[in-house]
């Protein structure tokens, strides 16, 4: 871009101070003149929307030219510029406010018609003393910064105060529109002139319509509030559930907690019973080796003692198997009789001992001299297990508990 030249006017560019906007079809360019007064315009071949500020190519102006909280100066060419977002606006508007007090003055120009009511608008809505002004060229636009800088009489400043009527009007109307769409001020009190002034019906409308939307503002509020809480009645709700979850859940483990020790004291007296069963076998087995050895040892009918012998034999296996059924139980034989004792509940601890003798191939008599008790007695037993069960008449208490067997196992 060309510059006119100015007498006195130092220009400093560096290729790398723009930034592109592909989307929207233009170049953000920069240049410092004068030390201090950072100019800046769009390159483009149509005119565009301005999409957002350029605050980082600003940045980096300032930090390379070294006016970091120090004073500057805005110049911005206007020229192809058909509109500005509302994103640009706000921005616009936050750079009047936030870069207090360095930044001196903003001068636009080359504005449409269009853009020169915004460019007012933003005066209108700046700080009472900030200076925010439009020319129509480049040149008057650094004249009057350069007269500003010198702090030398600057005409045609927006933002100060008009001593005709109409003026005022005109600024007390753009600035409100401009708080209450860039910056949702709605408090602001808007001029009203007198009843009899042609402006007053649109002062009072745009009013009404101030008023209007802080009324729409507050409702949003309470429906804001509402919400909250709602949600915090349901988060209320919801903890209030998973505290009684949670105490359910130690209730649950108190209960485990009490079955385990139940079944520990359980295990400790069984342990107990299964050592003076131990003894007990032990003691019968060295008693019926010491009478084999003895009936061995017999001068008698070799038919009578080998009877004799044979009976002391079976007294012997007897005893072995009884030995492995109270203290030896396989990891099989312990998990056929966990699920049966699940699947038939009523079955107490001696018809389980028996199911599994049975399952065993076991018959009755060598089951009932395992047990204790006599062959009647244990025939009594089975028929009782056979109802508990809910076996038919015809169904056979082994073949039932082998078929469990290998569906467990499965």
């Amino acid at each position: 871009m060309a510059i006119p030249k100015l007498q006195n006017i130092t220009v400093t560019e560096k290729d790398h101070w723009e930034s592109h906007h592909p989307d929207a079809g233009y170049k953000k360019r920069a240049r410092l003149l004068d030390g201090e007064i950072v100019h800046t315009w769009v390159e483009a071949d149509h005119d565009i929307l301005l999409d957002f500020m350029d605050v980082d190519l600003l940045k980096l102006v300032l930090s390379e030219s070294d006016l970091v909280n120090k004073q500057f100066h805005i110049i911005f060419d206007l020229n192809q510029v058909a509109d500005i977002s509302y994103a640009y606006k706000k921005a616009i508007t936050e750079l009047l406010f936030h870069w207090q007090p360095f930044l001196g003055m903003v001068c636009f120009y080359n504005a449409s018609p269009f853009m020169s009511i915004i460019v007012q608008s933003f005066a209108a809505v700046a700080p009472e003393n900030f200076c925010v002004i439009q020319t129509e060229t480049y040149q008057d636009a650094v004249k009057k910064v350069v007269a500003f800088k010198r702090k030398e009489p600057v005409a045609e400043i927006l933002q100060n105060p008009d001593f005709i009527e109409d003026a005022e009007i005109k600024r007390q109307f753009l600035g409100t529109i401009a708080r209450m769409s860039w910056l949702n001020i709605l408090d602001y009190p808007l001029y009203i002139p007198a009843p009899d002034s042609q402006y007053y019906p649109f002062c009072q409308a745009i009013d009404a319509l101030r008023s209007d939307c802080k009324a729409k503002e507050c409702e949003k509020e309470r429906e804001k509030q509402l919400l909250k809480q709602n949600y915090e009645d349901q988060i209320t709700q919801m903890t209030i559930k998973m505290n009684a979850q949670k105490e359910v859940g130690k209730q649950s483990i108190h209960d485990l907690e009490n079955q385990i020790a139940s079944l520990k004291a359980r295990i400790s007296s069984q342990d107990l019973e299964l050592t003076r069963v131990s003894t007990a076998i032990a003691e019968k087995t060295n008693a019926l080796g010491n009478l084999l050895d003895q009936i061995h040892a017999l001068e008698i009918d070799t038919d009578v003692k080998r009877k004799m012998t044979d009976a002391c034999l079976k007294l012997l296996e007897t005893e072995t198997i009884e030995k492995r059924l109270n203290i030896e139980l396989t990891e099989s034989d312990s998990f056929f009789l966990s699920k049966l004792q699940k699947k038939h509940a009523n079955l107490n601890q001696r018809e389980l001992r028996i199911s599994l003798l049975v399952k065993l191939n076991y018959d009755t008599i060598e089951i009932a001299r395992t047990v204790g008790i006599s062959t009647r007695g244990m025939e009594s037993i089975r028929y009782r297990m056979h109802k508990k069960l809910g076996l038919g008449k015809h169904e056979s208490i082994k073949t039932y508990l082998s078929d469990l067997s290998a569906t467990f196992n499965a």
